[in-house]
């Protein structure tokens, strides 16, 4: 990954958010090193460095986690917090949880004073870019290279998935745990397609085609996620990946000219854009959010909907006991992709990140190698329906309808599982300019070519603003 060795700007740019939040008055005066970088801080706890405590933990240290509360819950961080404390019985954990993570601990990064373990996740997380440019995250490679705590001759890091370290890596330093191994696709119920004779189509004409009778039997075929119509932009750029291969996918994440529009994502595009042509897309799903779109396709108001795997886990309380969600790969778009139908965007996902200039640094990596067990990845399985980043980690876990299907799904996927990173790099670009593009793409109000130029024009004017980092694949 390329450098951008500038870290005023992002700074400045945290404190915007901060002043936005109302907040920025209530942490004082502000130091050279606004996010908790490049020292001068306080001195972390830490303890004697031995076999059985490789990273030096201060046994009497507290230790805080505040955990993003989102579709995954609050749940299992609990019980990884026992675990924590029954091999440091003298630590006191101050445990909180909030999905307004940014509002909440901004200004904390902003006065030094962060906690030890931040779950780094949804909509209102704060922007990975100014972390990182601020040097305000911990380096993660101790805890990657300290024994495992299931087997003491094996590192933590051989004990994971391949692209696990990859996805919260910047700049060749580890600096986030993407716990959450997701896959994403399509999503539909077992029970409604069996009980109506329909086939999961493997092309996208075989989808109109079933779109057409779903429409006919008085089903809307698609739902999506209208406030945040980004969710929509997953099974293009996976059909686009597929088609031309996950070049276009690396292009998009370096900012490359041109790279939205690409023929394969223009394609791909044409394709989902007949969803709207043909009104196969839920009424109102354009003024509904994520969890009210998602909650009329598990009352079998929509057929279809694109999500990553958190989807049974965030809509649990709603779903049919035999409502039999399962997830399937994007349609292909011909015959000739290059990629085969089974290929998945599969990824590391969920951060987990020790601030630099955290009380317990110590404390923050082993409470991570805590989380990077095989006790607790299996928790956090049985507990979330979600998959970890931990090899053989939900061995033995009995596996709900989804989250059996997304272990399908990945095992088909294999070598040929592709990802893109430009929302981690750019969180701007993903979650304000392709969201608003999307929304206007699925309103009808842009056509093929309006879309991909609106979304290539946004890439270019992230590419131009010389105040964010860039990174490289």
């Amino acid at each position: 990954m390329s450098t951008n060795p500038e870290p005023a700007v992002p700074r400045r740019a945290l404190l915007r958010g901060a002043a936005a939040a109302g907040v920025l008055a209530a942490t004082g005066p502000l130091t050279g090193c606004a996010l908790g970088g490049g020292g001068g801080g306080r001195d972390s706890a830490h303890g004697e460095k031995s076999a059985a405590n490789p990273l030096g933990v201060d046994p009497a240290a507290p230790l805080e986690v505040v955990i993003f509360n989102g579709g995954l819950g609050e749940e299992y961080a609990r019980n990884h917090e026992v675990m924590f404390q029954q091999r440091h019985p003298r630590a006191h954990i101050r445990h909180s949880a909030t999905q307004e993570i940014a509002k909440t601990l901004q200004p904390r990064f902003v006065g030094g004073d962060p906690p030890d373990v931040v779950n780094n996740a949804g909509a209102n997380q704060i922007d990975f870019n100014s972390l990182v440019a601020q040097g305000a995250l911990a380096d993660l490679g101790p805890l990657l290279d300290a024994p495992s705590l299931d087997d003491p001759a094996a590192r933590v890091r051989d004990t994971l998935l391949p692209g696990a370290v990859e996805s919260g890596t910047f700049d060749g330093r580890v600096l986030a745990l993407n716990y959450a191994y997701t896959a994403y696709g399509v999503w539909y119920s077992g029970r409604l397609f069996a009980d109506r004779g329909w086939a999961y189509p493997r092309t996208w004409d075989d989808m109109i085609a079933l779109c057409r009778r779903i429409k006919a039997a008085g089903i809307a075929p698609w739902a999506y996620q209208g406030k945040h119509p980004r969710y929509l932009s997953w099974p293009i750029l996976a059909s686009a990946a597929k088609l031309a291969g996950p070049e276009v996918l690396v292009a998009i994440d370096n900012l490359e000219p041109n790279a939205w529009k690409h023929e394969a994502v223009t394609a791909a595009a044409e394709a989902y854009r007949q969803l709207v042509v043909d009104r196969y897309l839920l009424p109102g799903s354009e003024g509904m959010d994520h969890v009210q779109a998602q909650t009329e396709w598990c009352r079998g108001r929509a057929a279809f909907v694109s999500c990553g795997s958190w989807l049974e886990n965030e809509q649990r309380a709603v779903t049919p006991a035999d409502f039999r969600m399962t997830l399937a790969p994007t349609p292909s778009l011909t015959t000739g992709d290059r990629l085969p139908f089974q290929a998945v965007r599969g990824t590391a996902a969920e951060s987990f990140i020790v601030p630099a200039k955290a009380h317990n640094v110590a404390g923050g990596l082993e409470y991570l190698r805590v989380m990077l067990s095989k006790a607790g990845a299996a928790d956090f399985t049985r507990r979330t329906s979600s998959l970890t980043c931990v090899r053989d980690g939900a061995a033995g876990v009995p596996l709900t309808p989804g989250l059996a299907s997304v272990t399908r799904v990945l095992a088909a996927s294999g070598a040929h599982t592709f990802n893109f990173r430009y929302g981690q790099f750019y969180r701007r670009l993903e979650r304000d300019l392709i969201d608003a593009a999307c929304g206007e793409f699925f309103a009808g109000r842009l056509d093929t070519a309006g879309f991909t130029s609106r979304c290539q024009r946004a890439a270019d004017e992230i590419a131009r603003d010389d105040s964010v980092k860039k990174y490289r694949r």
